[in-house]
Parts: structure tokens; sequence; C-alpha cells
């Protein structure tokens, strides 16, 4: 304990700004967060009567999402995806290299602006769309809805170039992320990275060289090496004109390529397509022709009933 308190004294003049990526990534993490406590808050209603929760959905959304908040922003000036990565907010408006949490003010308006803004698109969408008389409100909002994201897209080009307030609501606020403790000089373990970059440039050989060979060919291959002909004539010739020799099931629509044997229409024409030099599995005869069997096979199918 002595050593945590140390070390969060010692955070207090901690001001460093944090990375783009890790400021993203937390936005990623709370987003994942919120649609897991829903998820598994919904599977509560799970076998009540369906659309039980659609009525109030937006509003119930809005209150775990201020229950999330009370227990982070409000008691930490962290989210959940910033405690992960041992980042807090920093309240910019107060000058100084010292840390400064957020003010009361700025957290409730932070709540206002994130959980109230998503209740409102909610609300908003299924309210006009049960009340066809408000049009001018319905544009009225969808302006101030349009010129909200324009600014937060020009608000996101300034964080790209400067790293700071990656959300418009942040730069109204006056706060910005910032770690909890000083990090370290990152350390790189060549052999490690060394091993990560012999695999992904083996992985990427293996996907460039996969779709150049002929799968079914040398499928066929194989199966011509391990195939035994001992078979008795009448045997072969039967099974031979009662199953597909690329399948083995009963051929649907046979065809035949010259040989003594039946396809199925689909397998056929699919290897012919992909093989111009196909050849049967069984005997290796090249495909020359695609000929219709319907009449030999309907004999053979009438001889064994």
């Amino acid at each position: 304990m002595a050593e945590v308190r140390g070390g969060d004294s010692h955070s207090e003049n901690s001001t460093s700004r944090v990375l783009r990526i890790s400021q993203l990534d937390a936005f990623e993490l709370d987003d994942a967060l919120e649609q897991l406590v829903w998820s598994q808050f919904a599977r509560c209603f799970q076998h009540f009567k369906p659309g039980l929760l659609t009525r109030v959905e937006p509003e119930l959304k809005a209150l775990l999402q201020l229950l999330v908040w009370r227990f982070t922003v409000y008691s930490k000036s962290a989210t959940v995806g910033q405690n992960l990565l041992n980042i807090r907010y920093h309240n910019t408006l107060i000058p100084g290299q010292k840390y400064r949490p957020l003010s009361q003010q700025q957290k409730l308006w932070l709540a206002l602006f994130t959980v109230g803004e998503k209740w409102l698109q909610e609300r908003s969408h299924s309210f006009f769309l049960s009340h066809s008389g408000f049009q001018k409100a319905q544009r009225a909002l969808a302006s101030l809805s349009g010129m909200a994201k324009a600014a937060s897209l020009l608000n996101f080009l300034f964080f790209l170039r400067s790293g700071s307030f990656p959300t418009l609501t942040e730069r109204l606020l006056g706060v910005r992320p910032v770690f909890v403790r000083p990090q370290g000089a990152r350390e790189i373990n060549f052999q490690y990275m060394n091993r990560e970059l012999l695999w992904h440039g083996f992985a990427e050989f293996i996907i460039f060289l996969l779709p150049l060979l002929n799968v079914w060919k040398l499928k066929a291959k194989a199966f011509g090496l391990f195939s035994f002909s001992d078979q008795s004539g009448n045997q072969a010739e039967s099974s031979g004109h009662s199953e597909c020799a690329i399948c083995t099931e009963w051929p649907i629509m046979p065809h035949s390529i010259g040989c003594g044997h039946v396809f199925c229409y689909y397998c056929i024409k699919s290897r012919a397509v992909a093989d111009a030099f196909f050849s049967c599995p069984k005997c290796r005869t090249e495909v020359t022709t695609i000929q219709p069997v319907k009449l030999q096979i309907e004999m053979i199918k009438m001889q064994q009933t």
C-alpha cells in the first residue's frame, strides 16, 4: 500500500500527453463495455414477452451509462478504457504543470454531452417516427446534428495534428487525458521482433502461393496413386455409373467426359472451368466433351431396384 500511495503522490506532477492511439483505444474499450453491459442486461429479459424493452430502450441504456459513469469518471476522473490503459482526465482550465482532477461541473457536463447526446439521438429518432407533425423541429434537429458532425470532424483533424482533445466535448470542457504515472523508456526485444517478422513473411508467402496451386489436380493425382483396379468388370462398371467420380455421391444431372465414369454436372463443369487439363480421377482420361448420360443412369437404377 505504501508503494501504491507513493506512486500516486509521485504521479500528481505527471501531466505527460498520451499517445493518439492510446486515446482512440480507450474509446474503443468504452464502446465495447457499453455493448457488453447492455447485452448482459437484455439477457435478463430474454424469457419475457418479446419487445418488452423496446419502448424504454434509450432510457435504460442512458441509466446504465450513468451508472458506469458514476463509478468511473465521477469517482476516478477516468473511464473504464482509460483505467485499463493507465490514463485519466486532466483539468487544463487550471494553469500549471501539476495534475488537476476534474471539477464537479466538468464531470456533470461530460456526462450530459456523452450520455445525453446518445439518448437524444435514439429518442428523437423514435419520436419523429411516431409523430409526423413536427417536421420543422425534425429539420432543425437534423441541421444541428449535421453542424455538430462537421465540427467533430474538424476537431478530429486538429487532434491528428496536435494529439490533444480527440473529441469536441473534451475540447469545449478543457479536459485531456494524461498518464497516471510517468512512462519509462520502451525496450524492444529484437529476438521477438525477428520471430514475428519471420512468421509474418512466411504467412504472406503461403497466402500468395496457395491460390496458385491446383488443389483439385493434386488431389486427383493422389487418388489415382492409391486407387486399386482389381474389382470385377461388372462391379466396377456398376459403381462407375452409379456414383460421381468426384464427390462419390449419386450423380445429379449426370454427365460423361468420354470414359466409363459418370460425374455430376456441377462437379465436372466447375473442375473443367478451373483446370483446362482436368482428367478423370479414376482412369486419368482427359476432358474432351461433356455429354449427358441420363438414359444410362435410369436404366442402371431400374436394374438395381
